[in-house]
């Protein structure tokens, strides 16, 4: 089954937050500020992710985990096994608060949900086939976005 890129998934639901969110009082206040912060550490996060699997030479190329050469365990990895993703949401986070909406919540827990149930879900697999042991230790100790540790592999 081929798979939608998920920058394109998080493009469709800032997409969607707009298309709910119409009429909402523009940012004002400290919606603004927050709205900066979330974006700037939700695309530090991952870019910081990013510029880890090109300093390894490993793929981010999310169709085919199998070309992994390495598995990314240190810098926003080592808090979170999918940075990359959680950037994406973080993104989507900041423009629900900068449009003071509590529909634009839901396109979030949407991207969010089918990141989770088609795209990791899919990525865990190739990479516990590919580096075994090692991928399941780093599951046990860190989680799949935040939290609880929740591999399924």
């Amino acid at each position: 089954m081929k798979r939608p890129p998920p920058p394109f998934l998080a493009l469709v639901a800032a997409a969607a937050q707009q298309g709910m969110s119409r009429g909402a009082s523009p940012a004002s206040g400290l919606r603004r500020p927050a709205a900066v912060a979330v974006a700037t550490a939700s695309v530090a996060i991952a870019g910081g992710a990013a510029s880890r699997f090109r300093a390894v030479r490993t793929t981010v190329e999310p169709f085919d985990p199998s070309k992994a050469s390495s598995l990314v365990v240190t810098g926003p990895n080592s808090r979170t096994r999918n940075p990359m993703y959680l950037g994406m949401a973080g993104v989507l986070v900041a423009n629900a608060l900068r449009r003071g909406s509590w529909t634009g919540v839901l396109p979030i827990v949407g991207f969010v949900a089918v990141i989770d149930r088609f795209q990791v879900a899919a990525e865990e697999r190739a990479l516990a086939e590919k580096f075994g042991a090692a991928y399941t230790t780093y599951c046990a100790s860190v989680p799949r976005w935040l939290g609880p540790r929740t591999f399924t592999g």
